[in-house]
Parts: structure tokens; C-alpha cells; sequence
């Protein structure tokens, strides 16, 4: 909401200079396409980020509507003005060394106080993230009767669809040795991952987790949760696996979406190609 108000204040603080007298609503009825590109490449020339200007455009879009629809004004020329295009956002992989070390390390930031079944749940949920590309959700949501007994594990995603994903024996490990540390007792429909109450794990608790492996190894802001999901993307294309089998290994609904991975390591890509091409070395 604060936010909201400087968003707001800035663009009428703009248009008083821009048009040269205090703004009322017969000026801003009054307002043409013109006008509000002005506002668009003031915020441009004083380096404003494009998604900071975005939103602010979208805050100036809500505040005409609510006056149209309370009856105060109508100006469609605000219609006309799209919104400023957003960079492409390209996901933040960690690399493969730094993958290995943060799923190895999760006992040096455990408290000390921390029990030992605790310690093995979180080493099994995110040697789960990395090892299955799984969103923190979709790992939040399974159940016992989920836990792969044949090196496969079935997985509900966005919109309730399921897929079915390999899991690696590192994670099929980790996870036993969790269970059978696990101090409470439950059925197939018990979540697979639980709090120290024995209720489902809240997701605060693998973002604080991710929080102090961070500190721990020096590691980017971006080294969240879905980091790992991006991380497994990633190291799976470099390592030359197959672009629509990771996609349905992610639960995508569009190759676009997975495409993304192919911008994360583009030298990386480039030495694959180069050594793999037949004719890379005519």
C-alpha cells in the first residue's frame, strides 16, 4: 500500500512539472496517449528499472480505473499506452560444485540443539529438490505413499497434473534414512515430509533452511528452494540431456518454458557443441 501511494504521488508530482499547474481530474480526463509516454521516458532517462516502471504504470492504470468506475472520469487514451516490455528473466542455477557442497552440508548448519531425524529430513528434502527438480510445493505435498519403491516417483504439479519422475539412489537413500529416523508414526497419507510436531513441514522452515546454507557457503541471494529446481534443469541440458524430456521431467506445459535453461550457461553449451559437432573441428 505504501508503495502504492509513492507510485501515485510520483506520477502526479510528474504531471504537475509536465504540465505546468497543479493537477485536478479535468486534467487528468484530459490526458493524451502522449502524455503518459512522457511519464513512460521520464522514468527511462532517470534509469529506472523497467520492472520498477512497469509496476508503477500498472498502479497509474488501477488508479484510472477505480476513478472511471466510481464515476469521477473516463480517459481511454491510458488504453492505448502498453505497458514497458519486462526483461527476459533467465532462472539462477548454482553451479554443480556449489549444488554438491549445499546438499552435503546441511548438518554444519543444523543447530545444536537440533535432533538427529530432523537433520536427516531436511538432508532428504533437499537432496529431493536437487536430485528431482521438484518445486518446493510439489516436495511439500507427498506423502509416504509416494516414496519411491522402483526408481520412479509420481508427482502432482500446477494445475493437479501428475507426472512421473526418476529419482536417483541418493535420494531414494536419503529419504529412507530419514523415515527411519522419523519419531512419528503415520500411514500412506501421512505428508512424507513433517515438523517437529509431527505436522505437515511448513515451507518457512526449507526457506530458512536455504537461508543459512547461504550464509554458511557464501552463496548468492538467488540459492533458494527453486534454485534447485532450476539447478537440476540446467546441469541435466549441459550435461547433454534431451530439451522435451526435461520438460516433462519439470511438469512444463510449454518447451518455451524450458527454454529458458538453454540462456543459463551459454559458454558452457558452446564447449559441449564444440567437442560434440562433427564438424566443429573443420
Amino acid at each position: 500500500m505504501e508503495a502504492y501511494g509513492r507510485d501515485l504521488a510520483a506520477f502526479i508530482g510528474f504531471l504537475s512539472g509536465h504540465l505546468g499547474n497543479d493537477v485536478g481530474l479535468t486534467d487528468l480526463e484530459a490526458l493524451r496517449a502522449a502524455d503518459f509516454r512522457a511519464y513512460l521516458a521520464a522514468r527511462a532517462n532517470e534509469d529506472y528499472a523497467r520492472t520498477s516502471t512497469a509496476r508503477a504504470f500498472s498502479v497509474v492504470r488501477g488508479f484510472f480505473r477505480f476513478l472511471e468506475r466510481h464515476g469521477r472520469l473516463a480517459n481511454a487514451a491510458i488504453h492505448n499506452v502498453r505497458t514497458p516490455k519486462l526483461p527476459h528473466a533467465v532462472p539462477k542455477a548454482l553451479s554443480e560444485a556449489e549444488a554438491d557442497v549445499l546438499v552435503g552440508a546441511v548438518d554444519i548448519v543444523a543447530a545444536p540443539e537440533a535432533e538427529a531425524w530432523v537433520i536427516a529430513r531436511d538432508t532428504a528434502l533437499v537432496t529431493l529438490l536437487y536430485g528431482c527438480g521438484l518445486r518446493l510445493g510439489e516436495a511439500l505435498s507427498l506423502t509416504r505413499g509416494s516414496v519411491p519403491t522402483d526408481g520412479v516417483m509420481r508427482v502432482t504439479g500446477k494445475g493437479n497434473k501428475q507426472r512421473v519422475v526418476p529419482v536417483l539412489p541418493a535420494v531414494t537413500e536419503a529419504i529412507a534414512a530419514y523415515l527411519a529416523l522419523c519419531p512419528h508414526a503415520g500411514d500412506a497419507a501421512t505428508p512424507l515430509f513433517l515438523g517437529t510436531r509431527g505436522g505437515p513441514l511448513n515451507p518457512r522452515i526449507a526457506q530458512g533452511l536455504m537461508q543459512k546454507l547461504r550464509l554458511a557457503l557464501g552463496l548468492p541471494e538467488t540459492a533458494t528452494p527453486h534454485a534447485l529446481r532450476h539447478s537440476f534443469a540446467t546441469h541435466l541440458l549441459v550435461g547433454g540431456g534431451d530439451l522435451r524430456a526435461i520438460q516433462e521431467l519439470l511438469g512444463h506445459a510449454s518447451l518455451s518454458t524450458t527454454q529458458r535453461y538453454t540462456e543459463v550457461d551459454g559458454a558452457r553449451l558452446q564447449s559441449v557443441h564444440r567437442m560434440a559437432h562433427p564438424r566443429a573441428g573443420r
